[in-house]
């Protein structure tokens, strides 16, 4: 798999701009502010209709523009396929594969494969729980379009039982609890297969990232065992949920915690081991899109060499040298002397929402 053309109008910075990539390394350089991480904004929205970096699609908007189009053509399974996408400020959103538009996000998911990996990727270990599940659900969601709608209906019901408690009103609560726990059941299931994908791939990935010194370990933490016991725990949770307003126990509180020789990172790892944790996770979620689909998956690589040192920018590019990836950085010479990119390389000079001039 790998994009073959993007065109921007109206999209962030850029007036009206077209990429044309090749199917290995890609490189986007120039200062700071002028648009680098944009390009990558722009196909991450393209394969899964959301943004890494805000909830607001009119910020997607070029400054006093109406609408943003992006276009992107592609190749996937030797066939050569297009999404277009268009945002309008007032938040309407058309998406169409190969021509035809699309009902709903959930449809577009799927489509392109990629995995995305910033300096902000070391807060997945070192905040809270949310951007783990969004780790999780997003490499599941990816694989399983299933999931992705299954979880859409979760929070549907879920925001109905935490409105029936907000209103003081359980008249209807055995009903939302029931819908909850099937919806639940299932979340769990695909959540537990894919820790488990994980960690086969991080015992085999971490220890040549830490010279074999580090054993790595992946926990999911959830309370679910079954169906009936999930609805027995709502009811027996009730009356501190109608207190609170809100549903106490679920698929919306659940986490993974990482271990390093035995050891919760979050609790007592350092920054390099959180670096390295973050990186062998991302290397992890290639693997297993690669297995799972058959072929390579788009990195999206975002200023990593101004953040990692070189040992591990070296593995990351040594691992993907048989991808598409897209790299932005300000300093192109940190780049280039990793020979294993040098092969077949584009580069794109970028500034001010504008390619100056590209080349191979």
């Amino acid at each position: 798999m790998y994009i073959k053309k993007l065109y921007l109008k109206n999209f962030r910075n850029y007036r009206e701009q077209i990429f044309e990539l090749n199917e290995n390394a890609n490189v986007f350089y120039g200062d700071n502010a002028q648009g680098k991480t944009n390009i990558l904004e722009a196909l991450y929205f393209a394969a899964l209709g959301r943004s890494f970096r805000t909830f607001k699609e009119a910020e997607l908007i070029k400054f006093n523009h109406e609408y943003s189009n992006i276009n992107l053509t592609y190749e996937k399974n030797n066939r050569e396929n297009n999404i277009e996408i268009n945002i309008t400020k007032k938040n309407n959103k058309v998406i169409k594969v190969n021509g035809v538009k699309l009902n709903k996000n959930s449809e577009l998911v799927g489509n392109i494969n990629l995995v995305i990996f910033s300096p902000d990727d070391i807060m997945i270990l070192k905040q809270g729980p949310a951007l783990r599940r969004k780790f999780l659900d997003i490499l599941i969601s990816q694989l399983k379009p299933k999931y992705m709608h299954e979880l859409s209906e979760y929070n549907k019901i879920l925001d109905n039982r935490n409105a029936m408690l907000k209103s003081k009103n359980l008249e209807t609560i055995d009903v939302w609890n029931e819908q909850l726990a099937s919806k639940m059941e299932i979340i769990h299931k695909y959540r537990k297969e894919y820790i488990d994908k994980i960690q086969e791939k991080l015992v085999i990935i971490h220890p040549g990232l830490t010279d074999n010194k580090e054993e790595i370990l992946i926990k999911y933490k959830t309370n679910f065992t079954s169906k009936e016991d999930f609805i027995e725990t709502l009811k027996r949770n009730e009356l501190n949920d109608l207190y609170k307003g809100y549903t106490t126990e679920g698929a919306h509180r659940e986490d993974f915690e990482i271990y390093i020789n035995d050891k919760s990172l979050n609790m007592y790892g350092s920054q390099g081991q959180h670096r390295t944790a973050v990186l062998a996770l991302k290397i992890a979620e290639l693997n297993i899109i690669k297995e799972e689909i058959g072929e390579n998956p788009i990195l999206l690589l975002d200023d990593v060499t101004s953040e990692l040192d070189e040992h591990r920018v070296l593995s990351i590019f040594d691992v993907v040298k048989e991808y598409q990836v897209l790299i932005t950085c300000t300093d192109l010479a940190q780049v280039l002397k990793y020979d294993c990119l040098t092969k077949n390389i584009k580069l794109f000079n970028i500034k001010g929402g504008q390619v100056e001039n590209s080349g191979e």
